[in-house]
């Protein structure tokens, strides 16, 4: 048993050591950029190429998706609400494992190719976030649905022009929920280790650095990575800010 005196030495000891490796991690995190690193532009660099094609590919689907579901009704539209939710919370490395094996040499594309490449983690990411945009965009619209459907009856109001009358309505709503799809792509770490294979100079990203560098003990750099990776998440949603404030001050005179 350890006396209290013993217990707040060891306190001490892991509060000081945490600080230790903050600080180192700051520091190195501060240099990597100031000195613009090479590596660690290629690793920036492909993450974000990798995470803003998944986007674009997701937008593409998961959008038409949300409006047909928001905005339509047709037969087993539960069970497909259901099953797009249900799709949400697919396990990362499920979704890595079911990828791999169809891109394998043995598997359905195995002759494409595309195992261990930034292709096969694009197909993964879009996977993962086309669901996540797909859903939260059908609640937005289907709500704007409900409350202009029967002005929109009445006016005899087309189907595409109602459609585009509620993706303007609710474009805002529409980027925080790109942004949230933006967010589980350059967060992901399972899926794209698995397809990806965390090759340096080919298929390394943030998040599989930086599992990787803790996994080598290198907790100060890995944790100067995660800094970094924040930082660029945060300036993703500061632009986002911005642009919101720009179209608000347009619609509206300021």
């Amino acid at each position: 048993m350890f006396s209290l005196k013993d217990q707040n030495v060891l306190i001490d000891e892991i509060k000081h050591t945490f600080m230790s490796i903050f600080t180192e991690a700051i520091t190195t995190a501060f240099s990597l950029i100031v000195n613009v690193d090479a590596d660690l532009m290629e690793i920036i660099g492909l993450s974000m190429k990798v995470s803003l094609s998944a986007l674009l590919i997701a937008c593409f689907f998961g959008l038409p998706i949300g409006a047909l579901m928001g905005t339509r009704d047709f037969a087993f539209k539960n069970t497909a609400r259901g099953i797009l939710t249900a799709l949400m919370g697919v396990p990362p490395v499920v979704v890595g494992l079911i990828v791999y094996l169809y891109l394998s040499r043995s598997g359905l594309f195995g002759a494409l190719e595309l195992l261990y490449t930034p292709s096969a983690m694009i197909i993964a990411q879009v996977i993962l976030i086309t669901p996540i945009i797909a859903a939260l965009s059908s609640q937005i619209l289907e709500d704007l649905h409900e409350e202009y459907r029967d002005l929109f009856t009445s006016l005899v109001v087309p189907p595409p022009k109602a459609l585009l009358t509620y993706l303007i309505e609710a474009r805002y709503s529409l980027l925080t929920v790109i942004l949230a799809g933006f967010g589980r792509a350059i967060s992901e770490v399972g899926a794209v280790m698995i397809v990806g294979g965390n090759i340096d100079h080919l298929t390394r990203v943030m998040t599989t650095a930086i599992a990787l560098e803790t996994s080598k003990g290198e907790l100060a750099l890995a944790l100067a990575l995660g800094l970094i990776l924040l930082i660029l998440a945060l300036i993703v949603n500061f632009a986002a800010q911005q642009a919101k404030s720009l179209l608000s001050v347009q619609r509206y005179g300021g």
